[in-house]
């Protein structure tokens, strides 16, 4: 088996396998061939079990407009303080989180000693109860990040297909949990900065959501921590989406599959971009244990919850002094 080299936080070199992390091709399921859905979810379930990450090529998303989205993200993260102060994000609108306004305290994960994440954020919603979005001006700006959120929703929704299949369930089972799903784009600008012992661009933390596709990244600075290891750093693919699972994806499965820690430090020296795209189910699907995850030896370990009231905890416990709203310091 071919090793990859690989750097930890704490700058010690581990090896990494190849094949950690799999990778998923979608060109068998963008062409209807027979059995592509059963066999990517034979993949995928592998791959949500064992790891909580995994990647995805040929997915059918132009690269090209990609990267017109990083370019247009490095524009909008250098415009004027007071423009990006007449867009700030807030309970119910996506918009401008400014530098550090962030503090990771829904993952009990992030450890004892909770600092601000050194990262500036803009992001645009679609779906859910966050019912709209503070738009810069700037020019081609907003049509070009909606056709991008469009793009990935109809990816995601692929994925969803295959999703049930990983679970024995019927294609179209999860269909009216995604009909209006509830859907983020987050432009993170994580700028070149000499970090402390508690110091992070992003803590570690697990997501909230179903899934979440992240782009490939010239830049490097996620780390990841799948079970059985200490943390990595993913290989880079280039022209691939690195996708993991979240809480709610864990919770929807009785625990079966992962939430994985991952963190975020730029120890590059130039700034680093990212563009994770949060996919959820519509804010009141309840999110209770599936049927192929249950048995009477394995009962639920948690409560139903429909999708939005996690989010907006989550949101609440996180950004508080964005929304102006304090949450619970347990997870409902």
């Amino acid at each position: 088996m071919m090793e990859l080299t690989m750097w930890q936080a704490c700058d010690m070199v581990t090896t990494v396998p190849s094949d950690l992390i799999p990778a998923l091709d979608l060109s068998m399921l963008r062409s209807d061939e027979p059995g592509a859905v059963e066999q990517l979810g034979r993949e995928l379930k592998r791959a949500l079990e064992d790891v909580g990450f995994f990647f995805i090529t040929n997915h059918g998303i132009a690269w090209e407009l990609v990267e017109r989205v990083y370019d247009n993200a490095r524009v909008l993260h250098a415009l004027p303080a007071e423009q990006l102060n007449s867009i700030i994000m807030d309970a119910d609108h996506g918009g401008y989180l400014t530098y550090a306004a962030g503090t990771s305290y829904a993952s009990e994960i992030a450890g004892k000693v909770r600092t601000p994440n050194l990262n500036a954020a803009f992001f645009a919603h679609r779906g859910g109860y966050r019912s709209g979005n503070r738009w810069p001006e700037l020019e081609g700006f907003r049509p070009l990040v909606e056709d991008y959120m469009d793009r990935l929703v109809d990816l995601a929704r692929g994925m969803v297909r295959v999703l049930a299949s990983s679970l024995e369930l019927c294609d179209d089972y999860f269909e009216s949990h995604f009909d209006d799903p509830s859907c983020t784009l987050r432009l993170s600008h994580y700028p070149v900065v000499a970090y402390g012992e508690h110091d992070w661009g992003l803590a570690p933390h697990t997501d909230s959501t179903i899934f979440t596709f992240l782009p490939y990244n010239e830049v490097p600075g996620l780390e990841i921590r799948p079970a059985g290891h200490e943390w990595i750093v993913p290989p880079q693919l280039p022209s691939s989406f690195l996708v993991n699972s979240g809480d709610m994806l864990k919770r929807w499965t009785n625990q079966r599959f992962r939430s994985t820690a991952h963190r975020v430090r730029n120890q590059a020296n130039v700034d680093r971009y990212a563009m994770p795209f949060f996919f959820g189910a519509r804010d009141d699907a309840l999110i209770e244990a599936l049927p192929t995850c249950v048995s009477e030896e394995n009962p639920p370990r948690q409560r139903p919850i429909t999708y939005g009231d996690y989010q907006r905890w989550f949101l609440n416990r996180n950004y508080a002094k964005v929304t102006g709203e304090q949450a619970e310091a347990s997870a409902p």
